[in-house]
């Protein structure tokens, strides 16, 4: 059975360990501003994948992403000696898509707050096709109005209390 506690403690703790490794320790020059975000680590504690993200451009990540790839032996080895388990797990390096998703999340935003201007700039002189309140108010009956302009008949001839269904009254 797998305690998902351990195996996020060591994963919060390799995190540290390969950020500090990074800081103090790897200088290689092709490493650019990397920031590593998170680290998870499999149930049986013998794999590692650690997220990190490069500020720059495309040539500045790849050139980072190599440069992980070349530390990985020393900073497995300096996992294993700061955190005291019996089996040192394997790192693998991802780069985190999380800037990417923030940056289409911040364009799809910009994009709606642009069609709403054009909604709210088209609907600037805009009248309403009814009336301008269109519910009814309490206490008014619908077609009060009509009735009382004129008077105990109906718009179609019918007299007040006839039926205009087709069904009749019982009373005839």
């Amino acid at each position: 059975m797998t305690d998902t506690a351990r195996a996020r403690k060591l994963a919060d703790r390799i995190r540290v360990v390969v950020a500090e490794t990074l800081q103090r320790r790897i200088k290689d020059p092709r490493l650019g501003y990397v920031t590593i975000t998170d680290t998870r680590v499999t149930g049986d504690l013998r794999e590692a994948t650690v997220f990190y993200t490069v500020f720059g451009d495309d040539e500045e990540r790849a050139a980072s992403a190599a440069a992980l790839e070349s530390a990985k032996g020393v900073l497995r080895s300096e996992v294993g000696r700061q955190t005291g388990v019996r089996f040192t797990p394997s790192l693998t390096f991802v780069p985190d898509a999380l800037p990417d998703n923030a940056r289409t999340i911040d364009d799809l935003l910009a994009k709606a707050k642009a069609a709403d201007a054009q909604v709210r700039e088209a609907s600037s002189g805009a009248t309403y096709a009814g009336d301008a309140d269109p519910y009814r108010k309490p206490g008014e009956e619908p077609g009060e109005a009509e009735e009382a302009a004129e008077g105990p008949v109906a718009a179609d001839g019918a007299r007040d209390g006839a039926r205009t269904d087709g069904k009749g009254s019982s009373d005839a």
